[in-house]
C-alpha cells in the first residue's frame, strides 16, 4: 500500500507560503521583512491555484515560495535588524531611567550593517551589475534633485549629488553618451558603457516637492542598495580606465556653484615598490601569480636576467593574460563568431560622433540650464564657458575671440547702443537654442544653424529611443509610410474612385500580361502593355494597388491556418505567451497607424489651406 498524502504538506501548499507566515517564521516586523525582500530581491509569487496554495483558504493574500523565505531565514542582515530592535529596547529603558552614560555608550555601539556581499551575491559578473544601474541612477539624480526634510536628511542628498557627479565625469572622460531626448518628465541620457545600453532619466532643475502620498520609506530601502551598487560599479569603471577613485572635491569650488567642475579627475600612479627580500618575506604567493611570475622570466630571460618581485605582480596584465582566448575551430564548426571578452571590447575604436564638438567652443547664456548643456558639451569634446551668475570656474569669458556658438532661450531684442566691436562680435559667433546641440547628438552630425536660430520657430524634437522595427518613423513621407493596399484611391483631382471603376479601367491591362506584383519585371512588362492598349496610368497604378491588396489577403489567410495548426501543437503555457505577444504587435500595429492617420490628417489640411 503506498504511502498516504496529507493534505497541505505537498505541491502548491508546500511550496507557497503567505506573507502573514513568513514573518512570523523570520520572527520580525512587517517593515523589516519588506526591507529584506527589496535588499535580497525577493518578491511576491502568483501560484497556479490559489486556493491549494492557501491549504483551502479563498481570502486574498500575497504568496511568497518557501525556499526565498528560508534562504532569508540566514541572512546577516536579519540578525542585524534584530540586534538593532534590541538596542532600541535598551536605550529606550537607558533614557527613562535617566542612565544617560549607558545611552551614550549604547549610542556609540550602534549595531550597523553592509550590503557589500548582497551586491555580490546579486551580481556575480561586473556585466551583471552594469546592465542594471538604470534604476540606481534614476533614483539617485531623483534624490540629488529634492529638498531636505525629516524623512530625507540633507547628507543622503549630499551623497546622491555626489554619486551623480562621479557617473556625469566618468561619462565625460570616456565620451560614451550617445543618445539625448528632452521629454516632459525629464531629459532621457543612453551611455554605452562596456559595451552595454545604460538609460537613466534625470529631472529638470525645478523646485520639487516630496509627495505626502509616496512612502518614503521604501523609496529609502531602494536607494540605500543602490547606493552601495553605484559605488562598487563606479570603482570598477574609474580602475580599469586608470583613474583614482573617488575623484578630488575642491570644497571652495564647491560652496561657489561650480557643480561638476569642483571635482577634479586625477590618473593613477602604479609606482613600484622596492624589492623586497624573498627570505625576509612573509606573504604566501598565490597559484596565480606563481604562473604569471613564471612566464614573465621565461619572456625576460633571453633579453636580460632581472629578478621578478612575487609581492608585486602586475595585476593589469594578469587580467590581459586571463582575457586572450584562442579559438580552435574544428571541422563541423565553419563559420564560427568569436564570443566579446573584455580585452577586445576595449580595442574596439570609438565612435566618430565622440569629438563632434571638439572643433566648436560654446558659451552658456545666463537662461540655459548650465549643468545639463556643460555635461553635453564636454561629453563630445567641446569648450564651453557661462557667465558668473550661473556659477563660477568658467574656463572661457564672454569676450573671448574664439566662441563660435552662443547658447541662448530669449526673443532676439535689438540693442540700440552696440559698439563696434560687439557688432563684429556678433557677427562671427552664431546664435542658437538649446534644441541645437541634443539634435546634433542625436543626427551624428553638425545641423544647419539657421534652423535653430534665435528666435526661429523651432522644429519638431523627436526622440532617439523609436528605433524598434515597424515603429512610426515621423523622419519618413506620407506616402511610405500609408500602405500600399487602399480600399478607395483618389485619382489626380483628389475625388475617390471606387475598385470597380478602376477595374474597368485596367481591364485591358492585366489582360494583356499576367501580373506579379512581386516581380519587378513582370510589372515593368504590364506597364508597357498598358501603355501600348491605351490605359491611363493612374487606372494602371489602380489595378495593380488591388491586386496587391487581394494577395496580400490570401497570404493572410494562409498565414492564419498556418498560425491556428502550429498553436494547436503548443502546450497551455506556451500558447498563452504567444498570444500575449501577437497581442503586444497588434496593439503597436494600431497605434502606428494611428499616427499615420494623423499625419495624414494634418498634411491634407495644410494643402487645403495653401490652395485657398
Amino acid at each position: 500500500m503506498g504511502r498516504l498524502k496529507q493534505k497541505g504538506k505537498a505541491g502548491a501548499a508546500k511550496a507557497y507560503v503567505t506573507r502573514s507566515t513568513a514573518v512570523k517564521k523570520l520572527q520580525c516586523s512587517l517593515a523589516d521583512f519588506r526591507r529584506l525582500c527589496i535588499l535580497k530581491g525577493i518578491f511576491p509569487r502568483e501560484p497556479r491555484h490559489k486556493k491549494k496554495a492557501n491549504k483551502g483558504s479563498t481570502a486574498p493574500t500575497s504568496f511568497y515560495y518557501a525556499k526565498d523565505i528560508v534562504y532569508l531565514a540566514h541572512e546577516p542582515v536579519l540578525n542585524k535588524l534584530r540586534e538593532h530592535k534590541a538596542f532600541a529596547k535598551k536605550i529606550s529603558r537607558a533614557l527613562g531611567r535617566g542612565d544617560w552614560t549607558i545611552a551614550k555608550n549604547l549610542e556609540d555601539n550602534k549595531p550597523t550593517y553592509h550590503l557589500d556581499h548582497i551586491i555580490k551575491e546579486r551580481y556575480p559578473t561586473f556585466i551583471d551589475a552594469v546592465r542594471d544601474i538604470d534604476d540606481a541612477l534614476c533614483m539617485i539624480f531623483l534624490f540629488a534633485s529634492l529638498p531636505s526634510n525629516d524623512r530625507v536628511s540633507p547628507s543622503l542628498i549630499a551623497n546622491c549629488s555626489r554619486l551623480a557627479a562621479e557617473w556625469q565625469l566618468y561619462t565625460m572622460h570616456s565620451r560614451s553618451l550617445r543618445k539625448v531626448f528632452l521629454s516632459i518628465k525629464g531629459i532621457y541620457y543612453q551611455a554605452e558603457i562596456v559595451d552595454q545600453d545604460v538609460t537613466w532619466l534625470v529631472p529638470y532643475q525645478f523646485t520639487q516637492n516630496i509627495p505626502t502620498d509616496v512612502d518614503v520609506r521604501v523609496m529609502l530601502t531602494f536607494l540605500e542598495l543602490y547606493q552601495t551598487q553605484l559605488g562598487f560599479v563606479f570603482f570598477k569603471l574609474y580602475t580599469d580606465a586608470g583613474l583614482v577613485y573617488p575623484p578630488a572635491l575642491d570644497a571652495n569650488r564647491d560652496e561657489t556653484g561650480a557643480g561638476i567642475g569642483a571635482f577634479s579627475i586625477q590618473t593613477a600612479e602604479n609606482d613600484i615598490a622596492p624589492l623586497p627580500k624573498l627570505e625576509n618575506s612573509t606573504k604566501k604567493a598565490s597559484t596565480k601569480e606563481v604562473r604569471q611570475a613564471i612566464k614573465n622570466i621565461t619572456a625576460e630571460s633571453s633579453s636580460t636576467a632581472q629578478d621578478v618581485n612575487m609581492d608585486s605582480v602586475d595585476v593589469g596584465n594578469t587580467t590581459e593574460i586571463d582575457e586572450e582566448f584562442i579559438p580552435h575551430t574544428s571541422a563541423a564548426d565553419v563559420n564560427l563568431t568569436m564570443l566579446p571578452t573584455l580585452q577586445s571590447l576595449s580595442a574596439v575604436p570609438k565612435f566618430a560622433l565622440t569629438s563632434l564638438f571638439s572643433s566648436y567652443t560654446f558659451f552658456l547664456s545666463r537662461e540655459t540650464s548650465r549643468p545639463v548643456f556643460e555635461f553635453l558639451v564636454r561629453s563630445f569634446g567641446g569648450r564651453v564657458g557661462w557667465p558668473a551668475s550661473s556659477g563660477s570656474g568658467s574656463p572661457i569669458a564672454e569676450t573671448d575671440d574664439s566662441i563660435t556658438h552662443v547658447i541662448i532661450d530669449r526673443p532676439v531684442v535689438a540693442k540700440l547702443e552696440e559698439s563696434p566691436e560687439e557688432k563684429e562680435r556678433r557677427r562671427r559667433r552664431k546664435y542658437v537654442q538649446p534644441q541645437w546641440v541634443v539634435d546634433c547628438i542625436n543626427a551624428g552630425k553638425i545641423l544647419l544653424e539657421g534652423l535653430y536660430a534665435q528666435g526661429v520657430t523651432l522644429p519638431p524634437h523627436l526622440s532617439p529611443f523609436g528605433d524598434k522595427p515597424g515603429a512610426y518613423d515621423p523622419t519618413v513621407g506620407v506616402s511610405q509610410l500609408e500602405d500600399t493596399s487602399v480600399e478607395e484611391v483618389p485619382d489626380s483631382e483628389g475625388e475617390p474612385v471606387s475598385e470597380d471603376d478602376s477595374k474597368d479601367g485596367a481591364t485591358n491591362a492585366s489582360g494583356v500580361v499576367s501580373i506579379s506584383t512581386n516581380d519587378p519585371e513582370s510589372l515593368r512588362a504590364a506597364e508597357l502593355a498598358a501603355e501600348a492598349a491605351g490605359v491611363e496610368y493612374g487606372a494602371f497604378e489602380q489595378e495593380i494597388q488591388r491586386l496587391q491588396k487581394q494577395q496580400k489577403q490570401t497570404e493572410k489567410f494562409v498565414d492564419c491556418d498556418e498560425e491556428d495548426m502550429g498553436k494547436m501543437l503548443l502546450s497551455n503555457k506556451k500558447r498563452k505567451l504567444y498570444e500575449r505577444m501577437k497581442y503586444g504587435e497588434k496593439k503597436r500595429a494600431a497605434e502606428r497607424e494611428n499616427l499615420v492617420n494623423k499625419r495624414k490628417k494634418i498634411v491634407g489640411e495644410k494643402g487645403r489651406k495653401v490652395q485657398s
